[in-house]
C-alpha cells in the first residue's frame, strides 16, 4: 500500500487526557501528526479533532478503529485529501517601516490574497488562509524580508459528503434539549 495524507476527523467529549491517549496511538506505531486542531463541533460539549498523517490506509484503518475504542470517542472518521474541504491559516510579523519603504511588499500581500490585520509603529501582520503551500509560497517571498514572527495554525476540514456522525450528533443534540 502506498503512503498518503489523510485526515481524521474525532468526534468526542472534551475530557482531560484524551490529547494524550490519542497521541499515544500514533506514538506506538511510529507515526508522525503533520497536523492537529481540536475545536468545538457544530453541536454543544462535543469537540472534533483533525489529525492529518502521511501513511498507508492499512494503518490509518487501524488508528481510526483504537481512537474509536476510547470511551470519551463518540466516532472517529478518515478521509483522502478529494474527499474534504480544508485550509490552514498563517500570522506573518512584519517590520513597520518595510511596508511603506518596499512596494514589492505590498505587491506580494495583494498577489497572494493576503490582509493586514494590524498595523503599529514597530511592526504589521499579515493573515493569510489557504492549502499549506499556499501559505509556504508566501512565507518564501516574505523570507528574504526579514519576517519578525511566523505561525500557522494545523488543518482546519470540513468534508464534501453528509457523514454518518450528523444523525448520531442530531440524536444527541435532541436528547439535550
Amino acid at each position: 500500500m502506498e503512503n498518503q495524507t489523510f485526515t481524521i476527523s474525532v468526534y468526542s467529549e472534551n475530557n482531560v487526557g484524551l490529547l494524550n491517549r490519542i497521541s499515544g496511538i500514533f506514538l506506538k506505531r511510529h507515526i508522525n501528526i503533520l497536523s492537529l486542531n481540536v475545536s468545538e463541533s457544530e453541536i454543544e460539549n462535543v469537540s472534533r479533532f483533525i489529525i492529518v498523517v502521511h501513511t498507508t490506509e492499512k494503518w490509518v484503518q487501524n488508528i481510526v478503529g483504537q481512537i474509536g475504542k476510547q470511551i470519551e470517542v463518540i466516532k472517529a472518521f478518515y478521509h483522502v485529501d478529494d474527499e474534504t474541504i480544508f485550509l490552514e491559516n498563517a500570522l506573518f510579523k512584519i517590520e513597520s517601516s518595510l511596508l511603506f519603504d518596499e512596494k514589492q511588499i505590498q505587491n506580494i500581500i495583494k498577489e497572494s490574497n493576503s490582509e493586514i490585520v494590524t498595523v503599529s509603529r514597530d511592526f504589521f501582520v499579515i493573515s493569510k488562509s489557504g492549502r499549506r503551500s499556499e501559505i509556504e509560497a508566501l512565507y518564501e517571498k516574505l523570507k528574504p524580508f526579514g519576517i519578525m514572527q511566523f505561525v500557522r495554525s494545523g488543518r482546519i476540514s470540513i468534508s464534501k459528503e453528509k457523514m454518518e456522525i450528523s444523525a448520531l450528533l442530531e440524536e444527541l443534540k435532541n436528547k439535550q434539549i
